[in-house]
């Protein structure tokens, strides 16, 4: 019997562990193709740049990718149309995406600084314009909130709601968490409550544990799916790469993160442009299918400092959507009030 039980307990701790990450230039890890830069606590971070050289750019702009994603996320932005704004994008890996070293002490407050870093490294000056996608905006929200003063511009697309955010009224955070597919109400709720089960929960298949890993038709309204189909035209050679160090430090960690209890409340924040020009957009589909419309709306309700824009129609890709991912980069840029909602 004793052995039993010690067996048991031996399977599930093994369960629960996720494997160590395979670090890119390791010996039994992905080799590094892409340039990184050295941080101070000694990790790696991988970045792309497009557009226009840095040192002869108008505009300087980081995009933070979302979940499942990396820095060679397809942007719909032609050379062209870079030029011609003076555009210089910066896209890089998070910790533990593509080859971008996992962070074992990752939080939503070390995102900022990881940002703040590359930023210094390549000698982007003393402010730039930040745009995130999905649930990479939790990176965003904490550059507003730790390092307000390196920002010249902002824009959350489609930003991921924390249901458990402290300011979020209960009964429309249960509201927005009710409309997401039973396999995701218990996704998420492991993410905020059980962390030590992610990597269990989303290695297991006795149920269904995840609506985007397994490809839901669900999250995918009409724009969204004629979105893909166009983008299907443009493979990512590089898309492998994704997850190559592993799930559990990329797609895991994202959600027990972003799901989990952050160091402030985002519907706490000041106007990092309060004393400055400078200007904070908020672009939310309201046919999108993964966020719930009703809860950005009390987020730009909360922070009227926030412009906030609505796509009748839109869902929950329209960074990758040419005419609106140019209206986007032109209001963040130039201020331009949008004309194709």
């Amino acid at each position: 019997m004793a052995i039993v039980v010690v067996g048991a307990l031996v399977y599930g701790y093994w369960r629960i562990t996720p494997p160590p990450p395979k670090l890119c230039g390791t010996p039994n890890g992905p080799p590094v193709t892409s340039p990184r830069i050295k941080l101070r606590d000694g990790r790696n971070l991988a970045y792309r740049e497009r557009g226009v050289p840095r040192d002869k750019a108008r505009f300087r702009v980081f995009l933070v990718h979302g979940f499942d994603s990396s820095k060679d996320l397809y942007i719909p932005l032609s050379q062209e149309f870079m030029e011609d704004l003076g555009l210089y994008l910066l896209t890089f890996d998070r910790a533990g995406y593509g080859e971008s070293d996992p962070n074992p002490k990752r939080t939503v407050k070390s995102e900022a600084f990881d940002i703040q870093e590359l930023a210094d490294t390549l000698n982007l000056g003393n402010t730039f314009y930040l745009m995130g996608a999905s649930i990479g905006t939790f990176a965003v929200w904490s550059c507003m909130k730790y390092i307000p003063h390196r920002l010249a511009g902002v824009t959350l697309l489609v930003p991921v709601v924390n249901y458990w955010w402290p300011s979020l009224p209960p009964d429309l955070a249960r509201a927005g968490l009710r409309k997401q597919l039973k396999r995701d109400q218990c996704k998420l709720w492991i993410a905020h409550h059980m962390p030590w089960l992610m990597y269990w929960w989303m290695t297991q298949r006795l149920f269904p544990y995840s609506s985007i890993m397994q490809r839901h038709p669900i999250l995918l309204n009409p724009r969204d799916l004629a979105t893909i189909q166009a983008m299907s035209k443009f493979p990512n050679p590089d898309e492998h790469k994704i997850r190559q160090q592993g799930d559990h430090e990329s797609i895991h960690r994202d959600l027990i993160l972003h799901f989990g209890r952050w160091e402030f409340d985002p519907m706490e924040l000041e106007d990092p442009f309060r004393d400055r020009e400078g200007s904070v957009h908020l672009w939310q589909g309201k046919a999108d299918w993964v966020v719930p419309f009703e809860l950005q709306r009390h987020v730009a309700k909360r922070l009227p400092w926030i412009k906030y824009r609505e796509v009748a129609d839109g869902g929950h890709l329209m960074i990758h959507e040419g005419v609106l991912c140019e209206t986007m980069f032109r209001e963040l840029c130039l201020g331009e009030e949008p004309t194709v909602i």
